[in-house]
């Protein structure tokens, strides 16, 4: 394929959070999608991420560039872990390399009770509380955004994913093996992912580049999207180690 772009054809794809679809990431595709081939692979495909990352490559070209946001960040560890091959560059936005606690996953029964019986609505709140996003106007937008994306996905892709981020494994190892050029993205007022987890996770992946977005929050791409798309311009236009990640 040839492409004029000055990324060359590496095609670009993004995973988005959960219960997001590529709403999620219009600011971006509509910067991105001139100089490369974007695609948005939904998290489909079953209640185990390994499952979603099994269905997911399936679908996408031999070699690309993978953006993954929170719960897309998670999916991407696992296609990292699985295909390091076909990987030319990763970025990791609001995410953890960590698997759940029992604290953590016993907090989602509730939220998944309260999908499957009607109250799917107060679930995506609940996920998603105002706090985790900055201060300021362009907070609301976003999470009327989130919960209107969370409302067409709909309950049975609510429960699949909550199972599925119960269920992840730990994958600290598969970033220690990454040798790919890595970007990681992280909102100062993210209280979800807080910048001490990104400032471990730089520091697990060798030579990666940690950027705090200010006045962003957990969607940094939403809420800050221009400072998001210079920084992912920056490591699409960055020279190719000549590594690759090991398996």
């Amino acid at each position: 394929m040839e492409q004029d772009g000055k990324w060359g054809c590496e095609p670009v794809v993004f995973l988005p959070g959960m219960m997001c679809d590529a709403r999620v990431f219009t600011p971006q595709i509509e910067a991105l999608s001139a100089q490369a081939p974007v695609m948005v692979a939904p998290l489909y495909g079953g209640a185990r991420v390994d499952d979603i990352a099994t269905h997911i490559l399936s679908m996408l070209p031999a070699k690309f560039a993978l953006v993954g946001l929170s719960m897309g960040g998670i999916v991407a560890l696992e296609i990292l872990r699985r295909a390091p091959e076909r990987i030319t560059r990763l970025c990791l936005i609001a995410t953890t390399p960590l698997s759940e606690t029992p604290d953590q996953a016993a907090m989602r029964e509730p939220l998944i009770v309260s999908a499957r019986t009607g109250g799917l609505e107060k679930a995506l709140q609940l996920s998603l509380p105002p706090e985790v996003l900055a201060p300021g106007a362009r907070r609301l937008d976003v999470l009327n955004l989130v919960r209107v994306m969370g409302l067409d996905l709909g309950a049975e892709l609510f429960v699949d994913q909550s199972r599925a981020l119960q269920r992840r494994l730990d994958q600290q190892a598969t970033a220690r093996r990454c040798q790919v050029p890595t970007l990681i993205l992280c909102g100062e007022y993210d209280r979800l992912t807080p910048v001490k987890r990104h400032e471990f996770l730089a520091e697990l992946i060798p030579h990666a580049r940690l950027e705090i977005i200010a006045g962003a929050g957990h969607l940094p791409g939403l809420e800050q999207p221009e400072a998001v798309n210079r920084a992912l311009s920056q490591w699409l236009a960055a020279p190719a180690k000549a590594g690759r990640s090991g398996a």
